[in-house]
Formats: structure tokens, C-alpha cells, sequence
């Protein structure tokens, strides 16, 4: 009866909460049944764990342990059949054989410090051809197969080769033209000697290539200004912060402008470039106008008496008119402050992109007069054939290529190594 009452009162209780009162006697049974299930579940949890503790465990573990233990002495005992004072001393030695052995493992990086100074040197042919093992294999590898494939070099050969130099996005026009200067030219090549192939092959990439100029312009006064153009995500900032490393080097003076206001931490990311080249970065906030940051740059320049001015600039999307514009009107600030900068106009296209850097190439050079490419991450591409098909298509000059992540990665384009490289043994 006093349950029954009890319940009575809870139900009461529930429909002053809101409960339906045609449900309040129900909600009440359920509730105490909900109570008395989360109750057992409870008391059931303690009792496992009171059962299962880790501590009674390792005591089990432990003792086992320590029963065996006298076992394996005593196996050793009769096994070696020596005193208990010379047993001790095997135990005793066993120690510093792993602390002598603790330098051994801290001797390879001290042999992997070392590596690099004999390699530094080595030469830059070897980044070069390190840089492009992935487009020689996929090049080289399948043109040599597709010599072993073919009876004679004949039209059928040639239309295969074609399919190849395209997909190493060496372009329609650079394919085309390569492979009618190859159909004039095949007495000279014995399939049976594919190095022949390739030393043809290499004569006719070799003629269709252009590079800049070996040294950056000299301006008649002032420092010499670099516009860098590019759209995001193509390596443009590291490009600029190598390139200002690589000046500082040669003991010029370098001033960097933060052009790029509108991507998210670009100015603190050349910043930090800035810091270890040891260059001044001229920035202003996030979302400022990007030829007023010019200005100050050029301003800057000047009266530092600084030899290199490099300006990023926005890369946002290449078809944006706005951004042209606004790079045209960079262009035009600069030229104001300093007389006939910027002196280069330098492009960064990345490689592993193929046909669309080709695109952005065209794009770039319609709007700001593009004067030179710097082609990134050639190493991280199997088509590599874009530097030719940008170099003859547009009639652009490939200064600068990226074959890797260190600052003397980016490296001034050298046709003839290029070419050498490619078609290198491997």
C-alpha cells in the first residue's frame, strides 16, 4: 500500500510537470522501472571491476614471474659450467657493450652531414637529373620498349612515339613538330642502338628550346626590380623567398614587397622567407590595395639602396579581368618610382599541372607583358615535356626551373643540361 501511495504521488507529481494525466500513472511505472534497471546496471559495473581489478593481475603476472625465474638460473647454472663469481662477471660486462653501442647509433647522421658537403658540389647536372627521373623514365623508358616493339621505323613507330611525347605533355604542336623532323631523319637512327634515337631526339628538343639570359638585367640606376605573376598554389611565394636567398648570397642588398593582400598569410609566409634571406619586407593589412604596397616597396628600394626589389603579386584566378587590371596597374606605379621596372616580369607555372600551366601561360602573358617562366616542382612530374611545349609555343624563355625542395634547387634553366639529362642512363 505505501508503493502504491508513493507511485499515486509521483504520478501526480509528473502531470504537474506536464505529463497527460490519462498517462501520469504509467509514467510513473516507468520511470521506477528505468530507475531500478540503471540501479542493477550500476551495482553489476562495480562488481565486475571489483573482480577484473589490474592490480590483483600484475600480482598473478608477477608471481608466475617469480617462479620461473629460479628455472632459467638454474638452466644457465648447468649449462655453463663455470663459478658463480665468473657468471657474475658475464652479467656485469654486458652493460657497456650497449652504452658503447648507444654513439654507433648516433654516427649516421654525423655520415649524413658529411654526404652533402661532398655532394654539394655535386654538380648541378646531378639535381637536374635527379629532378627529372620521373619524366626519363616515363619518356626514355617507353621509347626504348617501343623500339624493341617494332620490326622498322616506319609510320606506324612514329605515330606511337607521338602518343607518347603527348602525354609527357610536351604539347600538340611540339609533338607534331618533333615527330616530322624525326620522319626526315630516321637513316640516322638504328633500332638497335636506342642511344641513336635519343641523340636525334634530344638535337631536335634542344633547337625548339629557349632560355633567358644568363644573368639578370643591369638597370642603368636603381635596383633591378622583379615582378613575380602566378596564380595560387604554384609555388610562387618560394619561388621569390629562394630567389632572394640566392641574391643575399652574392652579398646584394634585397628588398621584398608583400604584394599578394588578398591570400590568407601570404605576407607573414614572405616574411618568414625575408627573416632568412636577411631582406626587408615592406607589407601593409590584409586586403590593401596591392599598388600601394608597390609604391612603398619601390620607395623603400630606393632609399635603402637596395639591388633587388622582388614584388609578389595576387594569384588569384588567371581569368579574373580584375586582377589583370590590377597587375597592370602595378606595373604602371613601379614604373613611375623606379624608370623602366619592373625589369623582368617573371612567371611561375607549376609542371604538374601540364597543359593548364600552358594555359596560364597565355593568359599571363596577353595581360602583364610576361618576360620570363620559372617552371616549379619539375621533379614531382612525369611530364616534363611542358618546358618544351611552353618555350616553343609561346616563345617565353624558361630562366628559372624547380628540380627540389632546397634553396639551390631553383636553378637557372640550361637547355643543353636539360636536354642531357633527360636522355641520361640511368
Amino acid at each position: 500500500m505505501d508503493f502504491e501511495r508513493w507511485l499515486t504521488k509521483l504520478a501526480d507529481f509528473l502531470v504537474k510537470a506536464g505529463v497527460p494525466a490519462e498517462h501520469g500513472p504509467m509514467a510513473a511505472l516507468g520511470l521506477v522501472f528505468l530507475s531500478l534497471t540503471l540501479l542493477s546496471l550500476i551495482v553489476v559495473v562495480l562488481l565486475l571491476r571489483r573482480k577484473f581489478r589490474p592490480g590483483e593481475v600484475r600480482d598473478e603476472v608477477s608471481a608466475e614471474a617469480l617462479v620461473e625465474e629460479p628455472e632459467t638460473t638454474d638452466e644457465v647454472a648447468t649449462e655453463e659450467v663455470t663459478t658463480p663469481g665468473e657468471v657474475e662477471e658475464v652479467f656485469v660486462e654486458e652493460p657497456p657493450p650497449t652504452l658503447t653501442a648507444m654513439p654507433e647509433v648516433e654516427e649516421p647522421p654525423s655520415t649524413l652531414t658529411t654526404v652533402p658537403e661532398v655532394e654539394e658540389p655535386a654538380n648541378l647536372y646531378q639535381r637536374m637529373r635527379q629532378g627529372l627521373a620521373r619524366t626519363r623514365s616515363s619518356l626514355v623508358g617507353r621509347m626504348d620498349a617501343l623500339l624493341g616493339s617494332h620490326a622498322s621505323l616506319d609510320s606506324e613507330f612514329l605515330e606511337e612515339l607521338e602518343e607518347i611525347l603527348i602525354t609527357a605533355d610536351f604539347g600538340m604542336r611540339a609533338t607534331q613538330e618533333l615527330v616530322h623532323a624525326l620522319n626526315g631523319r630516321l637513316k640516322e637512327i638504328d633500332q638497335n642502338q636506342p642511344d641513336q634515337l635519343h641523340k636525334v631526339l634530344g638535337e631536335e628538343i634542344r633547337a625548339r628550346l629557349k632560355t633567358g639570359e644568363p644573368d639578370w638585367p643591369t638597370p642603368e640606376s636603381g635596383p633591378l626590380v622583379i615582378m613575380v605573376v602566378g596564380v595560387n598554389g604554384v609555388g610562387k611565394t618560394t619561388t621569390i623567398g629562394k630567389l632572394a636567398k640566392q641574391f643575399a648570397d652574392q652579398g646584394k642588398k634585397v628588398v621584398l614587397g608583400a604584394g599578394d593582400t588578398f591570400r590568407a598569410a601570404a605576407a607573414e609566409q614572405l616574411e618568414i622567407w625575408g627573416e632568412r634571406a636577411g631582406a626587408e619586407v615592406i607589407r601593409h593589412a590584409e586586403g590593401s590595395d596591392p599598388a600601394a604596397v608597390a609604391f612603398d616597396s619601390a620607395k623603400a628600394a630606393v632609399a635603402r639602396k637596395a639591388d633587388v626589389l622582388i614584388l609578389d603579386t595576387a594569384g588569384r584566378l588567371h581569368t579574373k579581368v580584375n586582377l589583370m587590371e590590377e597587375l597592370k596597374k602595378v606595373r604602371r606605379v613601379v614604373d613611375r618610382e623606379i624608370a623602366g621596372a619592373p625589369h623582368e616580369t617573371l612567371l611561375v607555372l607549376d609542371a604538374t599541372t601540364g597543359q593548364n600551366a600552358l594555359i596560364q601561360a597565355r593568359m599571363f602573358q596577353e595581360a602583364v607583358e610576361v618576360s620570363c617562366i620559372a617552371l616549379t616542382k619539375l621533379d614531382g612530374t612525369a611530364k616534363g615535356g611542358i618546358v618544351v611545349a611552353i618555350s616553343s609555343q609561346l616563345d617565353l624563355p624558361v630562366r628559372l626551373i624547380g628540380v627540389g625542395e632546397g634553396v639551390a634547387d631553383l636553378r637557372p634553366f640550361d637547355a643543353d643540361e636539360f636536354v642531357a639529362a633527360l636522355f641520361a642512363n640511368n
